[in-house]
This record gives structure tokens, C-alpha cells and sequence, in this order.
């Protein structure tokens, strides 16, 4: 295998990155990392850091004759830069896919023209033509940018259409953004797939989801939902990556209202926050098999050996600056911890998740709880299951 052959080009170097790239140098892959962050997580596992801009003319040439295949970690690398190097060399997923689920407003458009099941919402282009969007639904509702939101940024609860015109009166900087009917949800749940380059599709076991301040808290998987409705979640999933034409692996989160209704909430065209207890629960994890549709191997076993419960580290751990006392992770004998290689801890900021393993989901998220309310320093709060994600199976 000659030197480009072996060489996987990854675009953006956060925890994702960083997860991909130690994946594929396990795999016998050089991964080539480009990303503006001289910090970049990923850098600590790629064998060479491009430390620029994405839309760089030199270091996109340079990976287009350097690189088997390309990736990508997040979304928001620029559409132009996915398509000038796919001229030149294999890229997964495509620009045309990425481009669409990267805004919120074409994705939503897209989801909805395709006929799949979406909450009400409405496109807010710009400060003159704000008002039909803002009464044309119920509040409360949440505004959201069409560009550049995760975990909770770029987004605003509003109680009002007055509120929500005097919000974006504010912030203009939101524009354009969409607006969202707030859902009267029971569950939150996500698919994860793998799509290859000839429409095969691999499924990991549908994962249930809590979220505190737009941030992923908490990760069950398998969900404790009837099989039917994992089934379907599962179908349409699928049905998405096809009309998207999709190739790598895909995250669909859905919210479940009412009697098992889907629906739509975002997508993401790459590994999920909510699949990294697929690292150490399943036969073949998210990133392994990044790697094998980018580089047309042939997809790993999804099957999931052993129920898993994963938490979220945030920065907030860091109290005071202190190191949290790892220790009492690694006293849990079917607890892991994977930490980022961040160095500044802050709030809100992704540190790390832990992962434990149990006889069942209920029992993995009990010690995985009790473990994050120790790590806390809150031993003598309650470590039962919360009442959002409570056994409804």
C-alpha cells in the first residue's frame, strides 16, 4: 500500500476528529488533520496537523494530492471547500448533503418538502419580513440561527411574539433564523447509521437522550422503547440518508410525542455525541466505521454486546480548577473514561463523557448516575432514574 493509500484526510480536529483519527491509526491509517485551532484535540493523534483555515487553497491542495479519502468531523466546514476537493479526491460525506444539513432553514425546507414528519416552524429571512413568520405559530417557541447552533448556542426560548420581536430586535445577529413551536415531548431518541458508497446501510441500537441547557446530558442505550417504534425510527432514518444520497455515517434525532409519533428534530452529517458509548458497547464503534465507508471497506458488526449508560464531562466538573478525582471511575470495574485533551475547562464546554456498562439499561444508568453525582461531590443526592427518561417500555 503506497504512502497516499494509507493516508485519510480529516477536516476539523475537535473530540470527533480526535475519536476518528485514533480509530484509524489503530486501523494502520496516517490521518492528516486540518484545523485553524493550534490546540486541536485531534492533533494529538494525527500524524500531521495543518494548522489553517479550511478554505486554504495550499493545504486543500496539498491534502487533494496527499490523501486517499477525506472526512469530516462537524458540519460547518465550508460547502466550497467539500466540493474543490472532491474534484480531486474521494470525500465523505458530499458537499451537496453537507450543505443542506449545515443550515437549518434548508434542512428543515428539505425534511419537510420530502414528507418527513417535522414540528411546526417558520423561516424568519430578516428584520423586514420578521412579523408573518413570528405570528404565524403558538408560543412558546425557540428561535434558532439557521447557521452555527449546537449544544444550545445560537438558540432562545420566547414566551411571546412580543418577546420574540423584541428578542431579534437585540440580536440581530440571528438573522436569518427559524422559529419553532416548543413540542410537548415524552422521549428524545437518536439513529445512528452508516450509509456505504453503494446504499448499504448499518444501524446501531436506537439510543434515548436527555439534554440539560440544549447540552446532552445523558445517553441510554438500547432505548427502552417498543421494538415497533425503534423499527421505524430506524426506517426512517435510513429514508433520509437515501434522499440525502449519503455517504458515511449519519445521526437523525427524533422527539417522541404523544402515542409513539416521530419526529424530525435535526440531523448531523457525522458521528453523534449520543453513539460514543458505541466505543466500548459494540463490536464496531461509530469512528471504525467512519473509517471503513470512507475507505470501502467492507462495515463492522453494529451488535451491541452489554446495555450502556454514558454521561457527559463538562467543564463545569473542574471546580475551582481542580482535576476531578478520576479515581472514582476507575474503582466502577465496567465504567471508561475518555477525556478530549482540552486545555481549558470551562462551563458548558465538552471535557469528556464516561461510559458504563450494566446487566441492563436501567442498572447502566443507575451506577452512571450514581458515578456522576459522586464525581459531583453530591453522594447524598438522589442517584435514582430521572423522570424524563423513566422505563416507559
Amino acid at each position: 500500500m503506497s504512502q497516499r493509500e494509507r493516508t485519510l484526510g480529516l477536516l476539523g480536529g475537535g473530540q470527533l476528529g480526535r475519536m476518528f483519527a485514533s480509530a484509524a491509526r489503530t486501523m494502520g491509517f496516517d490521518v492528516w488533520v486540518l484545523d485553524p485551532d493550534p490546540l486541536a484535540p485531534a492533533a494529538h493523534f494525527a500524524s500531521r496537523h495543518l494548522c489553517t483555515p479550511f478554505d486554504d487553497d495550499t493545504s486543500l491542495e496539498l491534502l487533494a494530492r496527499s490523501c486517499r479519502a477525506i472526512t469530516t468531523e462537524f458540519e460547518n466546514v465550508p460547502a466550497r471547500t467539500l466540493e474543490l476537493l472532491a474534484q480531486k479526491v474521494t470525500v465523505r460525506p458530499g458537499a451537496r448533503a453537507v450543505s443542506i444539513v449545515q443550515d437549518r432553514i434548508q434542512e428543515k425546507t428539505f425534511l419537510r418538502r420530502e414528507g418527513f414528519p417535522v414540528g411546526t416552524f417558520a423561516i424568519v429571512p430578516d428584520r423586514d419580513n420578521a412579523i408573518p413568520a413570528l405570528t404565524s405559530l403558538k408560543y412558546p417557541a425557540l428561535l434558532k440561527t439557521a447557521r452555527f447552533g449546537y449544544d444550545g448556542k445560537g438558540q432562545a426560548r420566547v414566551g411571546s411574539f412580543a418577546e420574540a420581536q423584541s428578542f431579534l430586535e437585540q440580536n440581530p445577529d440571528m438573522f436569518p433564523c427559524i422559529i419553532e413551536e416548543v413540542i410537548s415531548l415524552r422521549l428524545e431518541i437518536s439513529v445512528i447509521l452508516a450509509r456505504s458508497a453503494n446504499g448499504i446501510v448499518s444501524h446501531w441500537p436506537v439510543a434515548e437522550n436527555v439534554h440539560h441547557r440544549g447540552i446532552l446530558d445523558v445517553t441510554v442505550a438500547p432505548a427502552r422503547i417498543r421494538d415497533e417504534l425503534a423499527t421505524r425510527a430506524r426506517r426512517m432514518a435510513s429514508d433520509i440518508a437515501q434522499r440525502l444520497d449519503y455517504v458515511g455515517v449519519l445521526a437523525v434525532e427524533f422527539f417522541v410525542t404523544g402515542i409513539d409519533q416521530l419526529l424530525v428534530n435535526e440531523i448531523a452529517p457525522r458521528p453523534h455525541n449520543s453513539g460514543h458509548y458505541t466505543l466500548d458497547s459494540c463490536i464496531t464503534s461509530q469512528f471504525e466505521q467512519q473509517v471503513r465507508v470512507l475507505c470501502d471497506l467492507p462495515m463492522g458488526s453494529t451488535e451491541q454486546l452489554r446495555p450502556a449508560a454514558m454521561i457527559n464531562l463538562l467543564g463545569d466538573l473542574w471546580q475551582e480548577g481542580k482535576t476531578p478525582p478520576w479515581a472514582l471511575v476507575f474503582d466502577e470495574p465496567e465504567a471508561k473514561l475518555h477525556l478530549y485533551g482540552k486545555e481549558s475547562p470551562r462551563p458548558g464546554r465538552k471535557m469528556g463523557h464516561i461510559t458504563v456498562l450494566g446487566p441492563s439499561a436501567n442498572e447502566a444508568l443507575e451506577r452512571a448516575l450514581h458515578l456522576k453525582n459522586s464525581l459531583l461531590n453530591r453522594e447524598k443526592q438522589s442517584t435514582s432514574i430521572p423522570e424524563q427518561i423513566d422505563d416507559i417500555s
